[in-house]
């Protein structure tokens, strides 16, 4: 059986000809340097105050590297989530809200793969001599160097790594860097501390070469696999067919023991080495910082195939945002706000955000309730929810429906007012350190704080004029053709359920300039003998109040 063209999935070309419809495509005809040039042209989207929905996918069609060489593969960066509407087009789904269900019905529904016996990815199959010296094997691929002034080398970024366990036969597919270091040898890092696929099979290899296909393009619905933390014993190959619909093709490698994706752009084939660690980076990382040198898995490569217009994928990873924190947080926000509230029960929490910017999603997660919601059930949800991934959650808050969670501000805000530290928070030891920067020895190990950031009891309203009297200085604002305003939240005020119909009722009259009508009712209701910010309240009704 031959790969169908009535799949019911989108190869790369058919992703990056949508993305091109919807105007999320630049196309790069001009010479760049892949090594020097092309992360840091893309990289000003995301550090050059360009707003996430004006980010676009680079295809570069014109490459060359810091020797002069060209390159007849073109690159193409930021085209799996630069922002959330290539992720939504890679996805196949209508829309944004629909990310979350179709992932968890892919989880709950795998759909097996169907093995096919010639396929794209093997238009082109390199071995032996073809892929042995100077100019051939990965030298040949136009791979870039994503963090110039730091990096050790050209790296794989865009990878769906698949290993197999040994012992029970599954796939599994990993996002992991690979390092070039000549035409046939790779080092490759997969994180100890997470218990990675990659790296628990090759532990689990019993001083066995483990093999290796190392995927670079292909079907979004594929490549969204290796980000995507799913349980070890799971096939992500049969999750990828559940957000397909159907099937995802597959093909076995020509050098090694694995089924890859039949309509993958480049396929590196090779087997990890079982013996021997070799130093690999420095390499600037998805937490912001450099991870330094370590030594790492040593993949000697046994085969390259590819298509014979195979197009090769870079992500955008490093300092977030980033598209690898965009492809992370689409996924990973939805999943966890399913699990506190739909496994575990968890009732009024309403969202969960993973903040992005610097701190790379993993570090501080906030939940967000609606007003009413038990103590009990805000502080289940605190500590539920570091319990999903080991190495998520660092700082834990929970706020109110009326703080938007995108706005780290508006929480700070949360915060500064509703937060008692001595009675509102609480500190989890013996945490795992997660993924961060490093430098010599293993890590200590971490912990989280939890925060309470809700109200405890009803508070005055926000200070910022009514929402009618905002909206209606809008319009006049825009008939005065005064410059475009972005309204943020909140901007306009709304009562926080201290507030009484008299005083309302006060604020209606002054609005309408009757102010001057409670003049005689103020000075009836003089005191004596109490101190300045004195609450009426506290006065006024009560049993020693005497005029």
């Amino acid at each position: 059986m031959t790969a169908s063209a009535n799949r019911s999935y989108a190869d790369l070309h058919e992703h990056l000809d949508r993305l091109d419809r919807a105007g999320l495509l630049h196309r790069i005809d001009a010479p760049v340097n892949k090594d020097t040039e092309m992360h840091p042209l893309v990289r000003w989207q995301f550090r050059g105050g360009i707003s996430e929905k004006e980010r676009r996918a680079f295809l570069f069609t014109n490459i060359v590297d810091g020797k002069g060489r060209r390159y007849d593969i073109p690159v193409v960066v930021g085209a799996l989530a630069t922002n959330a509407e290539v992720y939504r087009i890679g996805m196949n789904v209508p829309t944004l809200a629909d990310i979350g269900p179709a992932w968890a019905r892919a989880i709950a529904n795998p759909i097996a793969p169907r093995l096919v016996e010639s396929a794209p990815c093997h238009d082109i199959v390199l071995t032996g001599k073809d892929i042995e010296g100077p100019g051939r094997g990965l030298e040949a691929l136009p791979i870039p160097i994503s963090t110039p002034g730091f990096d050790a080398a050209p790296y794989l970024t865009a990878t769906c790594v698949i290993t197999r366990n040994p012992e029970t036969g599954i796939q599994n597919i990993g996002t992991y860097r690979g390092q070039l270091k000549s035409a046939t040898r790779l080092g490759m890092m997969t994180l100890v501390n997470l218990r990675s696929g990659g790296y628990d099979h090759w532990r689990r290899s019993a001083g066995r070469k483990m093999p290796v296909a190392i995927v670079v393009g292909c079907p979004p619905v594929v490549a969204y696999q290796g980000p995507q933390k799913l349980p070890q014993e799971v096939d992500e190959i049969g999750v990828a067919g559940g957000l397909a619909g159907g099937p995802i093709n597959v093909v076995r490698g020509r050098t090694v023991d694995l089924m890859v994706p039949a309509e993958a752009e480049v396929v590196i084939e090779g087997y990890a080495d079982p013996d021997y660690l070799e130093p690999e980076g420095p390499f600037g990382e998805s937490h912001g910082y450099v991870a330094l040198e370590d030594f790492n898995l040593i993949i000697d490569v046994t085969a390259i195939t590819r298509r014979k217009d195979a197009i090769i994928t870079s992500i955008i990873s490093q300092v977030t945002p980033s598209e690898s924190s965009v492809v992370k947080r689409l996924a990973y926000e939805p999943m966890y706000l399913g699990f506190l509230r739909d496994t575990l029960g968890i009732r009024g929490i309403v969202r969960v955000a993973l903040h992005e910017p610097l701190t790379n999603l993993r570090k501080v997660v906030i939940l967000q309730f609606a007003r009413g919601t038990p103590k009990s059930e805000i502080w289940r949800g605190l500590n539920s929810a570091l319990t999903l991934q080991a190495v998520i959650g660092k700082f834990v808050i929970a706020i109110d429906e009326d703080i938007d969670p995108d706005n780290a501000d508006a929480v700070f805000w949360a915060m500064a007012y509703r937060c008692n530290p001595g009675r509102d928070t609480h500190v989890v030891p013996c945490r795992e350190p997660g993924h961060g920067p490093r430098t010599t020895g293993d890590p200590a190990p971490d912990s989280a704080m939890l925060i309470d950031a809700t109200m405890k009891e009803a508070m005055p309203p926000l200070a910022l004029p009514t929402r009618p009297y905002m909206e209606n200085a809008k319009a006049l604002w825009e008939r005065l053709g005064l410059p475009a305003l972005k309204p943020e939240m909140p901007w306009f005020g709304y009562s926080l359920g201290d507030w009484t119909e008299e005083w309302d009722k006060n604020a209606g009259e002054a609005a309408r300039g009757d102010w001057m009508n409670r003049s005689e009712s103020y000075r009836q209701r003089r005191r004596r003998g109490i101190a300045p910010n004195t609450p009426t309240r506290a006065v006024e009704g009560t049993d020693d109040d005497q005029a």
